[in-house]
């Protein structure tokens, strides 16, 4: 397929007054040259409706929500008008444990990437639309129920405070899918996803395996200067790179693991370079902390269950070395890993704490605190979601008073466990007692902000799809939406 120029994209700008073809494009990735990508065209659909449109992103990207027409959407992000080139992604990765030389984007491709209001550049990547070199015999398609699932799953954690990609779109597209997990035929759709970048982990395996040294340098570089320009300019740059990769992946887990959430796929081709969560399948909320509870119906051995994410995490980084070992020196590599635990843990001792009202103190009575909630929580096996939406809705100053106020409303019954649920009121008296009683206003907005009171739990996701399936009822899907974009 012959390379079109970058002017495109503008030229196109200037022809439309569709404000999303008006969006300060930019061919960043474009620029780097074929041997990271392919140019794909996007399939032709039977019909285009959209299902959603998250006008909370438009602003970041410096457009008015008022501005934007259901017709624009479905002229950018559903018939695909306007912006050309699409670029299918090329990558290889770690599936399972096992390497797998035969990936890339197989049904979706980079759309373009934007310069948004905050100066950051995202990309908007496509999931579902239509076949590549990278299909390997698949349809290229998303079904309807995964787009919902998507939508759903990054608002969520979107609200919990995770560094997520975020669904910009979803239009059905009115074709029927065959596939093994799912009653078949279903419906199909294509969606539009809005994240720094698309480049993963894998990308560099792929670079690492063509033997191109030369060409993880030109993709280091770049993702240096556009994602981590404090780090431009320096020869240690590959270095302080990576070590802050380290970082971020680690927090990131840390953000999942204290929202309850289960990726479920965590092979190195769904980690982003950025730092970001994206790319969600079979994932599923903890229903209760239970280390082992694993989201994918095929993952017969739990290998990325829930407790097991951060080790995940961790090998994934330590698989990242050896394409970087291409350019960045073996003791440069293991010290940036090193402190991997460290920021784990302080990343979740601070969002656990936050989820239970409290700033980051260093206090061993608040180590105890948490150590007595973890424990409740798994021994009891009560609601993990509800425990904190029920701490965050009546929490109260005259818990601070007397122990016996606390929690006097919850509606966990805990029978067996009482001795548990009252050492656990005790810790968290002393807590209180802990803090001027001026700071317990500050505990009741952090309990606010970090404790969602709706989280969409597999039944719940089941109930929404199956009004859309049965009735074509889209109202249960638009009411779980708002409370979770409410919370």
């Amino acid at each position: 397929m012959p390379r079109l120029p970058s002017c495109t994209i503008a030229m196109f700008a200037e022809m439309s007054a569709n404000p999303l073809f008006q969006l300060d494009y930019e061919p960043s990735l474009e620029r780097l040259g074929d041997d990271y990508y392919d140019l794909v065209a996007a399939a032709e659909f039977p019909a285009h409706i959209l299902r959603f449109r998250n006008d909370d992103l438009l602003p970041t990207l410096g457009v008015e929500p008022l501005l934007v027409s259901d017709a624009d959407f479905i002229e950018a992000f559903g018939t695909f008008q306007g912006v050309r080139p699409f670029l299918a992604l090329r990558y290889h990765g770690y599936q399972f444990g096992e390497y797998n030389a035969f990936l890339g984007d197989g049904r979706g491709f980079l759309y373009g990437q934007a310069r948004g209001a905050d100066g950051l550049l995202y990309d908007l990547g496509t999931k579902g639309s239509g076949t590549t070199p990278y299909s390997r015999g698949g349809d290229g398609r998303l079904t309807l129920k995964g787009g919902v699932r998507e939508v759903l799953a990054a608002e969520a954690l979107h609200r919990a405070g995770v560094n997520t990609s975020r669904c910009l779109s979803l239009i059905e597209t009115g074709e029927s899918l065959w596939r093994g997990d799912e009653p078949s035929p279903t419906r199909s759709s294509v969606m539009v996803r809005m994240q720094q970048s698309h480049i993963r982990f894998g990308t560099f395996e792929r670079l690492h395996a063509l033997d191109r040294k030369d060409l993880i340098a030109i993709l280091l570089d770049h993702v240096i200067e556009v994602y981590y320009p404090h780090l431009w300019g320096g020869s240690d740059r590959y270095a302080l790179l990576y070590a802050e990769l380290v970082r971020r992946v680690a927090e990131l887990t840390a953000q999942w693991m204290s929202a309850g959430f289960c990726h479920a796929v965590l092979n190195t081709d769904n980690m982003a370079i950025t730092g970001e969560s994206f790319d969600y399948g079979p994932f599923a909320f903890i229903p209760t902390l239970d280390p082992g509870f694993t989201a994918a119906y095929f993952d017969h051995f739990g290998r990325y269950s829930y407790g097991r994410q951060p080790a995940i995490c961790r090998w994934n980084l330590e698989m990242l070395q050896r394409p970087l070992a291409r350019v960045i020196s073996t003791s440069d590599l293991e010290a940036g890993l090193a402190p991997f635990n460290t920021h784990y843990e302080q990343a979740y001792r601070q969002r656990m704490l936050n989820k239970l009202g409290f700033d980051d103190s260093k206090q061993p009575e608040f180590d105890e605190l948490l150590k007595q909630t973890l424990t409740l929580l798994k021994e009891t096996q009560i609601g993990y979601h509800s425990f904190f939406a029920e701490l965050a809705q009546q929490f109260s100053r005259d818990w601070r008073e007397d122990v016996g106020n606390i929690f006097s409303q919850a509606t966990v019954s805990l029978g067996e466990f009482a001795t548990l649920w009252h050492n656990w009121k005790n810790s968290y008296f002393i807590g209180l007692l802990k803090l001027p009683d001026a700071e317990m206003d500050a505990i009741a907005i952090r309990l606010r902000t970090h404790n969602p009171i709706t989280t969409p739990l597999r039944p719940e996701i089941e109930t929404v799809w199956d009004a859309i399936a049965q009735h074509d009822d889209w109202q249960p899907f638009y009411t779980l939406l708002k409370q979770i974009q409410a919370n």
